[in-house]
């Protein structure tokens, strides 16, 4: 209690991050004041628009050289100093990598419970920021209907795989985009895709005649999570106002110099069709309805 170990940035990164980028410090454990917690980590998530920050401000604030690294954690409150929350409480929230953080009393901070889940890790990912930017960005901005088929790339990871199956929840066919034949397998044998995609290796034109052989009938709601040639080949693929959902360019994070935009936008103009970007936190303000159906879905199987 008396030493709060935390992870820095110690210097930006030039393409892929490297060891040498961070280090491992010794801090006074924080105080809270009036309006914030002071918790015990659990569990941190590492999501990709980490890598975005330690660049630049985006829709997130540029991580300081010397700067702890923000992220989304599961906690244990050890001194609370807001109302409504108290000692020993589980909560999840906005903090850093480290043994101890202090939370504000604000609409990303709230209690949790793990009855009838497998485990904690559930409020970071199909009940936390995973589950919610899936369940938003689909079904608010994609708005899919039954029958149509929505498309997914990075559609392994946390966000993706949740993406296809609400779509398929929704009555959708479904087609992912991921990298290796072992995603692809996963995509098809435990997260119920009705086809798979290995972009591995493959450029805008490869990439498009699969999606083509994928989508017979063409597809209705891309939900793009890499951007690059993903994005290009889906826009070749498009039905007639179709809606696409720029969740994040997951393919550009670890590049000096980002690749061409795509070649063909005018597909948007041919077909109607709509592009948008998507941030989840445009919509957190009243997640209790959304996390109450995604529960009732874990529940369901």
């Amino acid at each position: 209690m008396n030493v709060n170990r935390s992870i820095v940035l110690r210097s930006r990164p030039v393409g892929a991050p490297q060891a040498s980028d961070f280090a491992l410090i010794e801090q006074p454990v924080p105080v809270p004041n009036a309006g914030s917690l002071l918790v015990r980590v659990l569990e941190c998530s590492l999501d990709p628009a980490m890598r975005r920050w330690m660049d630049a401000d985006s829709y997130g604030k540029r991580i300081a050289i010397d700067g702890q690294l923000p992220c989304t954690l599961t906690a244990c409150v050890v001194d609370s100093r807001c109302e409504g929350f108290d000692a020993g409480d589980f909560v999840t929230g906005r903090g850093t990598l480290s043994d101890f953080a202090l939370l504000q009393a604000d609409g990303y901070t709230r209690r949790i419970d793990r009855l009838g889940l497998p485990s904690l890790t559930c409020h970071l990912s199909v009940l936390g920021t995973s589950g919610l930017t899936a369940y938003n960005g689909l079904l608010k901005v994609g708005r899919p209907k039954v029958g149509e088929t929505v498309l997914v790339s990075a559609a392994s990871g946390s966000v993706g795989s949740l993406v296809g199956q609400i779509a398929k929840v929704c009555g959708c066919r479904v087609v992912g985009i991921t990298g290796g034949a072992t995603k692809c397998s996963r995509l098809l044998e435990s997260y119920g895709f009705d086809a798979a995609i290995d972009r591995l290796s493959k450029n805008a034109d490869t990439l498009a005649r699969e999606v083509h052989s994928a989508c017979p009938q063409g597809m209705d709601v891309y939900f793009d999570n890499v951007g690059g040639p993903c994005l290009e080949a889906a826009l070749s693929a498009i039905n007639p106002c179709a809606r696409i959902v720029l969740c994040g360019m997951i393919g550009e994070y670890n590049v000096e110099l980002p690749p061409p935009g795509p070649s063909n936008l005018w597909q948007l103009v041919a077909k109607t069709a709509t592009m948008t970007g998507f941030l989840n936190r445009d919509y957190l303000a009243h997640a209790t309805g959304e996390l109450a159906q995604l529960r009732r879905w874990i529940e369901e199987g």
